[in-house]
């Protein structure tokens, strides 16, 4: 067991928490950074409060005898962002934040960074022929794309500066236990049988169990090889948004509501309602190639897809979230 204090920023968010826990459980000298105590379902432990995640603010007291930072703290990609300059809130929290904790970090002796940003930064879809890999040039698709990949960057030039290691991880959607955002409102969806004309979706998706990434991400903190390296991330399976659909309802014990609608009239009808953006990622093919990860720290996801939407819609049952 290694003796190396690992602070985990975002402690109490969706990944933090699962992190957090994990690496006690694994038996990790373990401190945790969130912006603020009275934000909700906190870890069970002590926390350090570093409040507005920007360019100044001040980690010293987190950084105290760390020798390896799990930044997970970030401006998530929000639909319907009510930001009056969205593109600057994102650099703000995403690129700026993360270059203060890197410097801040290099200063204070840390020895690794490990960084999570979005397969977002290779671009918005695949086609069925090619799939995303880590030479692919950066295609970052929006604003929070965007926002990751200058972090990147600024993470690639306080490395080549300081000596401070850094390892980048790009996952694709994450689900599990506790999750928001879309993948919440299809679970909503389904569970509640309202039909959906996704009939004729013929696409191919590439996501992450919660608890896989966060056993990626312990590997990417301790592997020697992992210094300086970039590694893309997901599942072993890949699904089609028309049987992740039939899974959940198999899952929640409910019945199927999938009726075909052609692929060309649902994207007029998204455009029409300004949601095309939110169609693209239930029709749109996004395959992550994943192989590096797997062979340079020998790692596998420990959870099958099926294992892992199974624990996502009993805690969906358990929390009453339809």
């Amino acid at each position: 067991m290694s003796s190396d204090k690992i602070l985990v920023t975002g402690a109490n968010g969706f990944i933090g928490r699962m992190l957090v826990r994990e690496l006690q459980r694994r038996g990790y000298n373990t401190c945790c950074a969130v912006r603020s105590h009275s934000e909700p379902d906190v870890v069970d432990t002590d926390l350090i409060e570093v409040g507005e995640v920007d360019a100044s603010t001040d980690w010293s007291r987190a950084l105290v005898g760390v020798d390896i930072v799990i930044h997970l703290v970030g401006r998530a990609h929000i639909l319907d962002d009510t930001a009056v300059d969205p593109r600057a809130a994102f650099n703000a929290v995403n690129r700026d934040g993360t270059r203060r904790l890197a410097e801040s970090a290099a200063t204070a002796g840390v020895r690794r960074i490990v960084y999570v940003s979005s397969i977002g930064v290779n671009g918005d879809h695949t086609d069925t022929q090619q799939a995303f890999t880590e030479e692919m040039a950066a295609v970052p698709h929006n604003d929070y794309a965007a926002s990751k990949y200058a972090a990147e960057q600024a993470l690639a030039e306080i490395a080549n500066r300081t000596g401070l290691e850094t390892v980048i991880l790009r996952p694709p959607l994450v689900y599990g236990p506790g999750n928001p955002g879309n993948f919440l409102r299809l679970l909503q969806l389904v569970d509640k049988g309202v039909p959906l004309p996704l009939g004729s979706v013929r696409n191919q998706r590439s996501m992450i169990y919660v608890a896989n990434l966060v056993d990626a991400l312990i590997a990417a903190a301790f592997r020697t090889e992992a210094a300086g390296r970039l590694y893309l991330v997901s599942d072993d399976e890949l699904v089609a948004t028309p049987q992740l659909i039939s899974d959940l309802a198999g899952l929640m014990g409910k019945p199927t509501r999938i009726w075909p609608l052609r692929v060309g009239a649902l994207r007029l009808a998204a455009k029409c309602t300004g949601k095309s953006d939110e169609l693209e990622k239930l029709i749109g093919s996004l395959v992550i190639d994943s192989r590096k990860i797997r062979r340079e720290l020998e790692w596998a996801p420990p959870f099958t897809q099926h294992a892992g939407l199974a624990e996502t819609v009993h805690w969906f049952r358990e929390k009453g979230n339809s």
